[in-house]
């Protein structure tokens, strides 16, 4: 019977429980969207922790950009808006978008044979695309893994000449060119390639001249070359891979 009436009693206080839980939450000030913000990113803001850049946009207006953690945790520089970091692989999507640009300006046709601008390849015995390399089923061996196989290890210095090298050794593919999908980073560095040798210039100075500046994306750029320095770079493994042709953006 105790227990019961003990029950009862809690049973009975809940609602005034809940009541006065409504009440602290009605009369506690509301958070600023910079405080919730804060509140969760709070690990990433410890001494030494790896971080993130958080930028809110609402209606096109910029409502916060802060940065959290550390961009170099050896040297313990702070990350912050205006830090470069490395996008790895987003920046497949720029590489896609000077092709078409090149085709718009009837440079190029993405149905055309890659032979045609990278005639060092070897003949595969059947036609592989331009389009064919921006959709990833081209069947082309990717250099990462066959470097790989060669004793590379993710750290090490990749150059786009060590990258041709071992892609223009494969004299067999994966599977016959649009057949099957397969992600492919070999496909989007002889994009680069056909970028350069169409345009005439490297690909990283064709992306500034004909997508970065006209976008007023001033603070975004190719790595053109393992030497070339990169102010407020974030430390990113990837940026070692000059063969990735990868991308900074602040």
């Amino acid at each position: 019977m105790k227990k019961i009436a003990l029950l009862a009693a809690l049973l009975g206080a809940l609602p005034l429980l809940s009541d006065a839980a409504t009440a602290a939450a009605t009369t506690a000030p509301a958070r600023s969207l910079e405080q919730q913000v804060d509140a969760l990113f709070a690990r990433w803001r410890q001494p030494g922790t790896p971080g993130a850049v958080v930028e809110v946009i609402r209606d096109g207006k910029v409502l916060l950009s802060k940065g959290y953690g550390m961009a170099d945790l050896e040297r313990h520089a702070p990350l912050t808006p205006a830090s470069r970091i490395a996008i790895g692989s987003n920046s497949k999507q720029f590489t896609a978008f000077c092709i078409h640009l090149l085709a718009q300006d009837g440079k190029l046709a993405l149905d055309d044979d890659i032979h045609r601008y990278l005639p060092e390849l070897p003949d595969y015995g059947t036609k592989i695309t331009i389009r064919h390399l921006l959709h990833h089923t081209s069947g082309l061996r990717d250099y990462f893994e066959l470097l790989f196989l060669t004793g590379t290890h993710g750290d090490d210095v990749i150059t786009e000449d060590d990258a041709l090298t071992v892609v223009e050794r494969q004299h067999a593919l994966n599977f016959a060119p649009g057949a099957e999908h397969l992600y492919s980073n070999t496909g989007y560095l002889l994009l680069g390639q056909i970028v350069a040798r169409v345009s005439g210039k490297p690909l990283a100075e064709f992306a500034r001249e004909r997508i970065f500046a006209p976008l007023g994306m001033t603070h975004t750029q190719f790595q053109h070359g393992y030497g070339t320095l990169v102010p407020d770079r974030a430390l990113f493994p990837i940026a070692s891979s000059n063969s990735r042709s990868s991308a900074f953006s602040a």
